[in-house]
């Protein structure tokens, strides 16, 4: 794994932006932007970050907010807006070209709120791929300035892959296959895969994990040239 830095970007109207980011050591792949999970920027984050530069990928994970308790977060989803974080991802996405990494080379990942997130911005920006694992908001809006996942499915304007568990409690299977109906119809390529005996973050078996880190890996190589 690529050990990550954070940066502080000072933006037009006034804000400031965290950007938790790791370089490849040898050539550029690409560029993703990763969305984190509804406590904020934590070690897991930083260690996905990492992990994906170590693939030779240029990783950046704007902090859409402050990293947050469990207990705090939901009150920090709730007061999401579409706008606020297709802004932050734009920063982010710019920080990327800014590198030299052209926008066909540029996708969005992010799991948890984030996946939820990155579905949003591939439905949004013209990038070349994106991933969302375990979001929530599939049928009913996570905050009311989001839309719901199966509002967006047709809209994506880039190759989108899904990654779900099974036993996650708080998405059915259910609502997953609905999602994958609606996203069928999006004129881009669309996949969405189960995992069995799984939560959201796939840590429950080491075997559903090495899988679904593959897949997504995967899914950037063929759609990011």
């Amino acid at each position: 794994m690529t050990a990550t830095r954070t940066e502080t970007l000072s933006l037009t109207d006034g804000r400031e932006l965290r950007l938790t980011v790791a370089e490849p050591e040898n050539a550029v792949r690409g560029g993703l932007v990763v969305l984190h999970e509804a406590r904020g920027v934590t070690d897991t984050v930083r260690g996905l970050v990492g992990s994906l530069a170590a693939e030779g990928w240029l990783a950046v994970a704007p902090h859409l907010y402050d990293e947050v308790s469990g207990d705090e977060a939901p009150a920090m989803v709730s007061g999401l807006s579409g706008d606020a974080v297709l802004a932050d991802t734009d920063v982010a996405f710019v920080w990327l070209g800014q590198r030299g990494v052209s926008q066909d080379r540029m996708g969005v990942m992010g799991f948890d709120l984030g996946g939820s997130v990155a579905m949003v911005v591939a439905g949004s920006r013209t990038i070349g791929a994106a991933v969302t694992v375990g979001g929530g908001g599939i049928l009913e809006p996570l905050a009311e300035g989001l839309p719901s996942l199966v509002e967006v499915a047709e809209e994506l304007t880039c190759p989108w892959l899904g990654l779900y568990g099974d036993d996650d409690a708080e998405i059915p299977f259910s609502d997953v296959e609905k999602l994958r109906d609606a996203a069928a119809a999006a004129p881009v390529a669309t996949d969405v895969v189960r995992f069995a005996h799984t939560s959201h973050r796939f840590d429950t078996t080491p075997e559903a994990s090495a899988e679904a880190w593959q897949r997504a890996l995967n899914w950037f190589d063929s759609h990011l040239r």
